[in-house]
């Protein structure tokens, strides 16, 4: 079978976490089968879905990497295929023109809550010609009454309900605008959509929505419900748990590729696997694999996950990330040498950093030739004795050999020759060079500045 798997947000807002889950598992799904990932807008909300929604929902998509295989379609651009789905719906028998008014539906709705039954619309069995020729009327589905509906779910197994309970939804309004019910179901048939991969909250609408599908003999898609995103402590998700819009995680310096193992390992699971890269991923997705019971969003753990991917990411490619950062704070690089320096230290900036903002604003000290400014913590460090101590120092490393092992035999060498530990001096010396009291190894900042550059910083600061 050829998979067709889609994502379908409403742009209303922000592409959350919730949202970016349901798309990397469709998008995972069709590349593990070969098939076909689509992305279907569902703007039918007019009143809220906006075009700077819809332009960030793409762009969150784009960064993760999940754009869609086609064009993506708008819900609200197929009303007129809607609107003759719910004509034919009526021929068939499945559904049928309701002239309720708003009085007469309420009072039904409220006898509905007393018995526990359904909402059903008396003309459900009477002729639309007793109605007024000009009365207003929406078209409701014509659920069945007994018996029992079952959907065998590719996550929560074989889920079963009472059809009594079903009401005779509405899937045209009377303005002739679809429902979600109905738009739903129609944009999947014609999308050719094999499996509907979305959150557990929409369960209850599988069962409404295989009333379409059977109301029009279409073939029904595989469902796959998944369970929703908690925050750490169990409860739902909400932006006090740090659950922002994908968009948000990008600014704070979050890699899509430690988005996307994380986001994936969120409800689903391979062993005692924590980093799962792509092409691994598409590899053993399976919808089997996905738990059914809710996940936990905890930004430490996401942190530490991209702090991996930052570690094993190109120093190149993580520099043009810090520059473009650097730049975007005002803290562009002025000296030529800056990223010859950064990129000698990147190893040990890697070792510390958990984004690569950690990065971009601890390198001051690299970015720029000439004298540092010195943290007010790090000038308590400069006493007078420090400073004489460090005058000294930098007239013995005149001669030194200015790479790593000739800088360590040269200071070494001077600290045995005045009865001195590195301690005494390493505190000073990193405060001087780069007005910093942490900072890597100073002596592989010394390499990476170069002779020059540190003499000068050394007997500006110890004037």
């Amino acid at each position: 079978m050829n998979v067709v798997t889609r994502f379908a947000p409403s742009p209303t807002g922000y592409l959350h976490i919730g949202g970016a889950r349901t798309a990397l598992f469709n998008w995972l799904f069709a590349r593990h089968h070969g098939g076909t990932y689509l992305l279907r807008i569902e703007d039918t909300d007019k009143a809220r879905s906006t075009d700077a929604a819809i332009a960030a929902i793409h762009d969150g998509l784009d960064w993760l990497g999940l754009g869609g295989d086609k064009p993506a379609i708008s819900q609200s651009a197929q009303s007129e295929r809607h609107q003759e789905v719910a004509l034919a719906l009526i021929t068939a028998g499945a559904a049928y023109k309701c002239f309720l008014t708003d009085d007469e539906l309420t009072a039904i709705r409220e006898d509905s809550k007393k018995t526990g039954d359904a909402v059903r619309s008396p003309w459900r069995d009477r002729d639309p010609a007793d109605a007024p020729s000009d009365a207003p009327y929406v078209v409701r589905m014509k659920m069945p009454t007994s018996g029992s509906t079952t959907i065998t779910d590719a996550v929560q197994g074989s889920v079963t309900v009472q059809n009594h309970v079903l009401d005779d939804m509405v899937i045209l309004r009377a303005d002739g605008s679809p429902t979600y019910m109905l738009a739903v179901v129609v944009d999947d048939h014609d999308m050719g959509i094999t499996h509907v991969i979305r959150g557990d909250d929409h369960l209850n609408n599988a069962f409404r929505q295989y009333m379409v599908y059977k109301g029009m003999g279409w073939d029904i898609p595989v469902f796959a419900h998944i369970p929703l995103i908690h925050g750490s402590d169990g409860a739902k998700l909400s932006k006090r748990h740090g659950a922002l819009g994908v968009d948000a995680y990008r600014d704070m310096g979050f890699l899509p590729d430690a988005m996307f193992s994380y986001l994936l390992r969120l409800g689903w699971s391979h062993g005692d696997m924590d980093i799962i890269t792509r092409d691994e991923a598409i590899d053993l997705f399976e919808l089997g694999r996905i738990g059914k019971s809710p996940a936990r969003f905890d930004s430490d753990k996401l942190r530490d996950v991209n702090a991996y991917f930052i570690k094993i990411m190109d120093d190149d490619a993580l520099y043009d990330l810090i520059a473009v950062s650097l730049a975007q704070s005002g803290n562009a690089p002025t000296s030529s040498a800056a990223k010859s320096r950064i990129i000698t230290l990147m190893p040990l900036l890697k070792e510390r950093a958990k984004t690569h903002l950690d990065i971009a604003g601890s390198i001051g000290y690299l970015l720029g030739d000439g004298a540092v400014d010195i943290a007010p913590d790090a000038a308590e460090l400069l006493t007078d004795e420090a400073k004489a101590i460090l005058r000294d120092l930098d007239i013995s490393l005149a001669t030194a050999n200015w790479d790593l092992d000739g800088l360590k035999e040269a200071i070494n060498g001077y600290l045995v020759e005045k009865g001195l530990k590195m301690r005494d001096i390493g505190l000073p010396l990193r405060a001087a060079v780069t007005g910093m009291k942490q900072t890597p190894s100073i002596v592989d900042i010394m390499v990476a500045l170069g002779q020059s550059e540190t003499s000068y910083r050394l007997q500006i600061a110890c004037k």
